[in-house]
């Protein structure tokens, strides 16, 4: 019997979830990996609940976030969010929470991702080639379909994070101050394009 779990960002208590046939091992694990999640730093979850590259290419955005907002606090609240979010949806994966409906989606929102990874290469990789107008289109449309993939499984704070994240990384004036050819970005950008390689590499992407 399928439950639905909302994650939320209080302690969880250490009661027993229940079923509307007792016990439930599914319901049990999951509070028990967000008590985990939620006595870590953002560090150590990413270090914790990600490969080492995709922890990797974490740390080069949140160095291009800090530097361009030069708000470090601003920074890492954004990665912070990030990094809960990619957590929890892979957590909910991890015990089979979500429905043939919703794995479609994930799977939609994979090949969504992995096309924005190699656009992303490409505009570093190609002169001439960047337009800020299908990144801001394709990172609404990945929005979109986390808020639709998330729906009945974690709470609405999980949908703030969610646009906090987006609103920042889609705003057109920080995607030209990313990607215009003598961006004070760039080298940061290139370490973020070798992860991206490496994870398409690798299928993780």
């Amino acid at each position: 019997m399928e439950r639905e779990v909302a994650m939320s960002d209080e302690s969880d208590s250490d009661s027993v979830a229940e079923s509307s046939e007792g016990f439930n091992s599914k319901s049990v694990a999951l509070r028990a990996q967000k008590k985990v999640l939620s006595r870590m730093s953002t560090r150590k979850v990413a270090k914790t609940f990600m490969d080492d590259t995709t922890a990797d290419l974490m740390d080069h955005l949140y160095r291009i976030a800090r530097n361009h907002s030069g708000n470090k606090k601003e920074a890492e609240k954004v990665m912070k969010d990030a990094v809960k979010i990619v957590v929890k949806i892979g957590i909910l994966f991890r015990n089979e929470q979500f429905n043939a409906e919703e794995l479609r989606l994930a799977n939609d929102f994979v090949r969504k991702f992995r096309n924005l990874a190699m656009t992303v290469v490409s505009f570093y990789e190609v002169d001439f080639t960047y337009d800020k107008m299908f990144l801001v289109r394709t990172l609404a449309e990945c929005r979109e379909m986390l808020h639709r993939l998330i729906r009945g499984h974690l709470t609405e704070k999980s949908h703030g994070r969610i646009d906090h994240v987006f609103n920042f990384f889609g705003d057109g004036a920080f995607l030209d101050a990313v990607f215009q050819r003598e961006s004070p970005h760039r080298k940061q950008l290139g370490l973020i394009v070798k992860d991206l390689h490496t994870l398409m590499d690798e299928g993780t992407v």
